[in-house]
């Protein structure tokens, strides 16, 4: 095993201190670019060496990546999660580093990137993510892509637990099939690609055996659980509104709006035969357990 570092960034967000975990449990010596004003401390505690950067200074990546083996980013603007985040981040701070990787020759760089996002032009933050795949093959920079669906563990997370509650909130038609993921699984692998066999330039699909609806993720939660768990769906016109009336001062709303639209068309879904080869494909109903059994709740014998 190579005893040089992999540079983690984003480590500070809620997906990459996941892969952190996921790296050090397997050994590795890692390094998180943290930005200058950030707390670090987390990182600390885990082990991380720590190097002050930001993505939209390219030098800083360069010195950050030097005498790195592999990068491993899950860094995303659009989200605003942390201060100092913007659209600007996916675009530009993206390009950069991938031109810092080819500076300092990195062997591996992983990108979480998105499922489907060579088909969204009008998605941006999909749309991003496909050009930075673009930009890593263009400065031959050795890379993988991994394209997980939607993170069930997040969506339905908004305003508490969804099984204390009982309901699980949707926007959109509850019966509308796409791929979800789990924010542990891809994390983990996240952190197993930095060492797998796969090719340089390869985009890997993530998801479940089978895509399902939020109808479907209630039914199967009512059956593990053995009590009813509901959905409360807003339909997509809302945000379709929304994203129209607001997009021109909110490009957030806009970029929401268009990317619920796509997963509206049923097309959201993921082709799964690459990662049953390289990392193994959980079914729905283990996805689900795990997601109910992580929040303390008891399954039903």
């Amino acid at each position: 095993m190579n005893s040089s570092p992999v540079l983690m960034v984003g480590g500070t967000g809620f997906v990459g201190g996941q892969v952190v975990t996921a790296l050090r449990e397997r050994g590795k010596s890692v390094r998180g670019l943290v930005r200058p004003a950030s707390d670090a401390s987390r990182l600390e505690a885990a082990g991380v060496e720590i190097a002050r950067g930001d993505m939209m200074d390219l030098d800083s990546l360069v010195r950050a990546m030097e005498g790195a083996d592999a990068v491993i980013t899950t860094a995303a603007g659009y989200t605003r999660h942390s201060k100092g985040d913007t659209a600007e981040i996916d675009v530009t701070g993206n390009r950069n580093l991938a031109d810092a990787a080819a500076r300092t020759g990195v062997r591996c760089f992983v990108l979480t990137s998105i499922l489907t996002c060579d088909q969204t032009p009008d998605v941006p933050h999909f749309w991003h993510k496909k050009l930075m795949e673009d930009r890593l093959e263009q400065q031959q920079v050795p890379f993988v892509a991994l394209r997980p669906g939607a993170f069930l563990d997040q969506i339905t997370r908004f305003g508490g637990d969804p099984f204390a509650k009982g309901r699980l909130s949707w926007i959109g038609s509850p019966g509308t099939r796409i791929t979800f993921v789990l924010t542990a699984d891809l994390a983990a692998y996240l952190a197993a690609a930095v060492d797998a066999d796969i090719a340089s330039g390869e985009r890997i699909d993530i998801g479940w055996d089978r895509p399902v609806s939020m109808q479907d993720v209630a039914g199967i939660s009512s059956r593990l659980l053995g009590r009813p768990i509901t959905v409360r769906s807003a339909p997509t016109g809302l945000i379709r509104t929304a994203g129209r009336v607001l997009g021109p001062v909110m490009p957030m709303a806009r970029d929401m709006g268009s990317m619920l639209n796509w997963f509206e068309t049923g097309r959201y879904v993921a082709d799964t035969t690459r990662q049953a080869q390289v990392f193994g494909v959980p079914t729905a109903e283990d996805a689900i357990a795990r997601f109910i059994t992580g929040l303390g709740h008891p399954l039903r014998a």
